[in-house]
């Protein structure tokens, strides 16, 4: 027997979080992301003017150009095409992966190098705007984040990577700031969905906090100065609403339940046709951008209504769908949810965006067909089927109750309890679930890596 065991190995005590805040480098750190903050406010806020540029200008102000009267009923196809062939092209032949796969989840972490950016850039651009089903959000992160680490390495090449991270996140949280209605939501989601906790939670949270608050004062800035508009989801007008129901409890459960199986099967649907455009993607791309466009025309044959109620992210259709979608026929609203479902989950597979946006909209239309049926009203059916929805797509259960509440405004308080509900039911529910089918291409080769994303 060994009379002297060997010792055990050396405690490494963790930062002191105010140690580190009291530090000089961390004021300067601070500052360098507030100075930060407003250069790449300014970016993303003329990226998503761009996109919105784009939207009107090639689905209503080209058709009129080309002597159309309107865009006719085909006009998405060519569009959809081209989408998936540029994007298609800047993933196999620009530096990078022009972002992460959207079917992979959302995802932060993993800083841009400056020669990526272009390729998420034009990735987003031409997912965004010709109208695939994906928002702006995981390349706005990108972007911002890409930029941040540019500007501390010219500032000072040496600089520490853990300095480049907390810079790197600054410029991702002000990018991103105003887009969700709130910089404190867009804070959130970055939190949640990046794993940060502990002691050091609030060391880490501050630059970006300062960031974002300093990109909102951009924004606010920026629309007034130019008149686009300030990009942030927000819906107006909304009926007053006070007390919940046993009935609305009820449904809040049942939405719960339903929203994962319907997010299980959009995943299962990117998952199982993503290794298809890995093989293929210069063909399949194009090929799926066509399928989008014809769920798009197949919505708008049966039901009447506009072909951009199912392309595009569903942030701009959000607030019209939840004024007007209470018109609607059941019919119609349940069509539209299968077609939007189909091509959010084509999208995911082979385009560059991030999934929050269609999932709220999703969301909101199977809350708007639930307030059909006796027993639940319009105001918390949508903010029920925006949390559950997020809940089961994201897998972010915080920021998807503060999504459902947020952009509710003054109904925000007592709609809370039944989202609770629908968000911590979904959250459970989905993961009892068992993995989409499909095979995820995360572990691929590294010389592959530039055609797997």
């Amino acid at each position: 027997m060994n009379a002297n065991p060997d010792p055990p190995a050396p405690q490494t005590s963790a930062p002191d979080p105010l140690a580190v805040i009291r530090s000089r480098g961390y004021l300067r750190i601070l500052l360098l992301a507030g100075l930060i903050g407003v250069p790449v406010s300014i970016a993303a806020y003329g990226f998503l003017a761009l996109v919105d540029w784009l939207q009107e200008y090639l689905y209503t102000s080209l058709p009129g150009a080309l002597g159309f009267d309107g865009a006719p009923l085909w006009w998405p196809f060519p569009l959809l095409a081209l989408s998936g062939l540029l994007v298609a092209l800047s993933i196999q032949r620009l530096p990078g992966t022009s972002g992460h796969s959207p079917s992979e989840g959302f995802k932060t972490g993993g800083v841009p190098r400056p020669r990526d950016l272009p390729g998420v850039a034009l990735a987003a651009l031409a997912t965004l705007s010709l109208g695939a089903v994906l928002g702006p959000e995981a390349p706005l992160i990108a972007l911002g984040g890409g930029l941040g680490a540019l500007a501390i390495l010219l500032i000072k090449k040496d600089s520490p990577p853990s300095a480049v991270a907390v810079i790197a996140s600054a410029g991702s949280f002000a990018a991103v700031s105003t887009l969700l209605g709130s910089p404190l939501l867009g804070a959130f989601l970055l939190m949640e969905a990046s794993g940060l906790g502990g002691a050091m939670l609030g060391v880490g949270l501050l630059p970006g906090l300062l960031a974002a608050g300093i990109g909102s004062l951009v924004f606010v800035g920026l629309d007034s100065w130019t008149g686009l508009g300030t990009f942030s989801l927000a819906i107006p007008d909304l009926p007053a609403f006070s007390t919940p129901t046993v009935a609305m409890f009820l449904w809040a459960l049942g939405i719960g339940m339903v929203s994962p199986l319907l997010a299980w099967g959009i995943r299962a649907l990117a998952l199982i046709v993503r290794p298809v455009v890995h093989r293929h993607r210069l063909v399949i791309s194009p090929v799926l951008g066509l399928a989008i466009a014809g769920l798009a025309v197949l919505f708008a044959q049966v039901t009447g209504e506009d072909t951009a109620e199912i392309l595009f992210s569903g942030q701009s259709a959000l607030p019209s769908l939840i004024t007007d979608g209470g018109a609607w026929p059941l019919g119609a609203l349940l069509l539209l949810i299968l077609c939007k479902s189909l091509a959010y989950g084509l999208s995911l597979s082979a385009f560059r965006g991030g999934p929050v946006f269609p999932a709220m909209f999703i969301g909101a239309a199977l809350g708007i067909a639930a307030s059909h049926l006796p027993g639940m009203e319009l105001v918390p059916a949508v903010g029920v089927g925006i949390g559950a929805m997020c809940a089961s797509m994201l897998r972010l259960p915080l920021t998807s109750v503060l999504l459902a509440t947020v952009l509710l405004t003054s109904d925000a308080y007592a709609v809370m309890p039944l989202v609770i509900v629908a968000v911590v039911v979904a959250h459970v529910v989905t993961g009892r679930l068992p993995e989409a089918p499909g095979r995820r291409l995360s572990g691929v080769l590294p010389h592959a890596t530039a055609s797997a994303g």
